[in-house]
């Protein structure tokens, strides 16, 4: 991707910190760093022109929870489309999981997903295995993983499943000083299931997976960052009692934290009803209740729940065009989350936009020890541009990454992120139907 270092974006609104979040300004940026934020500003050779058009812009937003697939499942997603989906989306961030082949598990395989991401605008955080192999047994290098790179660990796909792994992990964790994530899922009570357990699942007659088999993994969790001292993040959170849980330990002290994908506040399991079994509705944790959707975005407003993330799962048409019980869990995300979130918590007024974005731009780089973007003159320029007006629909040709698995196809979708900057790259957005 060819460089932008010098880039003038006229007629944006700052938002966040310091920003009244109304008042149109002119940017420049000089050699990828931003040089100049002031009313008007008038152009000068050598640097490239972009209208935001009254578009909001802050910095730039990260995904702390997505499935790049590289190594090994290049077929569904690579390192470069999956960069592509993240611009697209308006991420100019992103740590991937080691669920990979190999995995994760070795310092080599972290410093080569960094490389493939070199040339990208987007910037690829590397999070390592716990265990080796990912197969809950040893934990893997961890200490070397760091230092070449990784921000945090998880086995996710399967949870770190034995309390005596994963009590080594955290004291690990509480001297390396990262968080370890950790796929909340007690195997004995949740599979086979292919649904949330509840009414649904009965009347389509679908084995089930209960809430409880989440909640009591997270149960344990907190118990055991509370003893070892070390960082517990849940990932994909999806219950109302699991949202409880966390505001409990918060409020005791435990260093806990969380994040919700955005599915789970938008959809409920009756998709899988109302769509007759189509497998761009299946995920894990899977889609929960009305109930469960309500308290996702009350974890929300009241800071319980500390990020938002999209869990981005790609797969091949071929693995998802199956019978429901056969498809593998997951969906695409990066594409519409901000679209998503837009219209489920800042349009009906559920958390403001500065909310969102601590959501967005702060919380996930504060959690993995990251540099938080600043709009701020002398600052490196990390921005999205974005707009919470625009309607447009996501179809396949839309559709940036490798696969296609989205319950949003067809959807007609308001907001979006028309660009970011990121590593002296500019993008923009144009969408393809146009």
């Amino acid at each position: 991707m060819e460089s932008t270092p010098n880039l003038l974006i006229k007629n944006c609104i700052p938002a966040g910190e310091n920003f009244d979040g109304t008042s149109k300004k002119d940017i420049r940026i000089k050699n990828g760093e931003i040089s100049e934020i002031a009313d008007e500003i008038t152009e000068s050779d050598g640097e490239e022109l972009f209208d935001a058009k009254g578009a909001y812009i802050s910095g730039g937003w990260m995904d702390m929870h997505v499935h790049f697939r590289e190594p090994g499942f290049e077929h569904k997603e690579t390192v470069e489309t999956g960069c592509r989906s993240a611009a697209f989306g308006g991420f100019t961030e992103v740590a991937c999981m080691p669920n990979t082949k190999p995995a994760t598990h070795t310092r080599d395989v972290v410093e080569f997903i960094k490389k493939k991401a070199e040339k990208e605008a987007v910037d690829v955080h590397p999070i390592g295995c716990v265990t080796k192999e990912r197969a809950g047994k040893s934990i893997a290098e961890m200490s070397d993983m760091k230092a070449g790179g990784a921000v945090a660990f998880s086995d996710d796909g399967d949870p770190v499943y034995s309390s005596q792994v994963m009590r080594v992990a955290l004291e690990y964790s509480s001297m390396l000083g990262v968080p370890i994530i950790n796929h909340e899922e007690d195997l004995e009570l949740s599979r086979p299931g292919h649904m949330n357990e509840g009414v649904v699942s009965t009347k389509l007659g679908l084995e089930g997976t209960p809430g409880i088999a989440e909640e009591t993994m997270i149960a344990r969790d907190i118990l055991l960052a509370g003893f070892t001292g070390g960082h517990i993040h849940v990932a994909h959170i999806s219950t109302r009692k699991a949202v409880d849980l966390v505001r409990k330990a918060k409020a005791e002290g435990v260093n806990v934290t969380t994040e919700v994908c955005t599915h789970h506040f938008d959809l409920t399991d009756e998709e899988i009803d109302k769509r007759h079994f189509d497998t761009n509705v299946k995920m894990h944790p899977p889609l929960r209740t009305q109930d469960d959707v309500d308290a996702m975005i009350e974890g929300l407003a009241d800071g319980t729940i500390d990020v938002i993330c999209t869990d981005h799962a790609p797969h091949s048409i071929d693995e998802k065009e199956v019978e429901f019980i056969y498809a593998p869990n997951g969906i695409t995300g990066l594409d519409t989350a901000w679209s998503i979130t837009n219209m489920r918590l800042l349009k009906p007024g559920k958390l403001s936009l500065d909310e969102v974005l601590e959501k967005l731009v702060v919380n996930p780089r504060k959690i993995l020890n990251l540099n938080v973007p600043e709009l701020k003159v002398g600052e490196k320029a990390n921005l999205t541009i974005f707009n919470t007006d625009e309607t447009w629909t996501y179809s396949e040709r839309e559709a940036r990454s490798k696969s296609k698995n989205s319950p949003y196809l067809g959807d007609s979708l308001t907001g979006r992120a028309t660009a970011i900057y990121n590593r002296g790259r500019f993008v923009e957005n144009r969408l393809r139907a146009q």
